[in-house]
């Protein structure tokens, strides 16, 4: 046996399916022991490379009154306008992604967020130990692509870049349809006065007059979503102010370049007229070949919304002995095995 719920389908074991978790709950886990057996599993790649996804899934806990640092989780209804606020206990996730028919994924590593965390920082301290973490199990050596974090709208991806910047990894993240991001600054001309711009012209996504010639184009043939085609410019920085996460921030603001990628299917699954997808790459010159491979990889993110798919008694049986730890190890042992039914 491998895994606490190959044990659960096991002839040999007679009790009921939730004895495994209430074993768990009565007993002791070593957090950080558990994180280094994890990082030291086979991993899935994708083309040759670690790919990694982000995500939030919560713990609702509406009825539990007297449980400490609850917050308010966003939940999608069955229809359309239908989310909910509910109390309950979020857990940033991250997994590594694979490749083929199959949606299985790799879950590294669980962190729940308190009332006064910075998501976005407690996310970064989060990849930071995950990808040190895989490097230590022997899993990235230098020469090695760089790994690869997907990342939703919900994710600053230029501040997440710049935290990261000294690790090799390459954030890509989707973008609102509503963003502005800036182009590099053009050649100055001798006779120029003044002070030197910092920001060439504006590319607002939902004005296609303001989109320049693309430096990639492409065009994929798929069997899901139709033709799809993509196109992504260069060195694309988005125009950051002295506000929010960037408030205390020491001197000038930094420019964080990266490259935008616009992916256009021809359909999805039950609608006919698809909106285009955002994505942005902290490649400040992502080449023709990552591009394409960004977009697709970036799909496969959907595989982690399948392994938030607890299921059982278990999975309302988890109970959480620290703030940061992995919710008594229950997500992880049956993260792994969740799949796309």
């Amino acid at each position: 046996m491998r895994s606490l719920v190959d044990l659960s389908l096991a002839p040999e074991h007679r009790r009921g399916h939730g004895a495994l978790y209430d074993g768990l709950n009565h007993g002791s886990i070593e957090i950080a022991r558990l994180r280094r057996g994890v990082a030291g599993l086979p991993l899935p790649r994708v083309e040759e490379r670690i790919v990694l996804a982000v995500d939030v899934s919560p713990w609702l806990r509406p009825d539990a009154e007297t449980s400490p640092a609850r917050l308010f989780c966003h939940v999608h209804g069955r229809a359309r306008g239908t989310a909910q606020m509910i109390p309950g206990w979020p857990y940033s996730v991250v997994a590594a992604l694979g490749s083929g028919r199959s949606s299985w994924t790799a879950v590294l590593d669980a962190v729940r967020l308190g009332p006064t965390d910075d998501a976005t920082a407690v996310t970064a301290a989060q990849l930071r130990e995950t990808v040190d973490r895989l490097r230590a199990a022997g899993h990235w050596h230098p020469g090695h692509p760089d790994i690869w974090i997907m990342l939703d709208s919900g994710y600053d991806v230029t501040r997440l870049a710049f935290l990261l910047a000294d690790l090799p990894v390459v954030p890509i993240g989707r973008l609102r349809s509503d963003r502005v991001l800036a182009r590099p600054v053009a050649p100055r001309r001798p006779d120029a006065r003044g002070r030197p711009p910092r920001h060439g012209p504006l590319l607002v996504l939902a004005d296609p007059a303001t989109w320049p010639a693309p430096e990639h184009t492409s065009s994929t043939d798929t069997t899901r979503y139709g033709t799809a085609q993509a196109s992504a410019w260069h060195r694309c920085h988005p125009r950051l102010e002295h506000r929010g996460p960037w408030r205390d921030h020491p001197g000038q603001l930094p420019i964080i370049e990266g490259t935008l990628i616009r992916l256009q299917v021809e359909h999805l699954p039950g609608d006919r007229a698809p909106k285009p997808l955002w994505l942005w790459t902290s490649d400040p010159t992502a080449p023709s070949r990552d591009v394409d491979l960004a977009w697709q990889a970036f799909l496969r993110r959907f595989d982690l919304e399948h392994t938030f798919i607890l299921r059982g008694s278990g999975s309302r049986r988890m109970t959480s002995h620290e703030p940061g730890d992995l919710a008594g190890g229950v997500v992880v042992l049956r993260g792994c095995c969740a799949r796309r039914w």
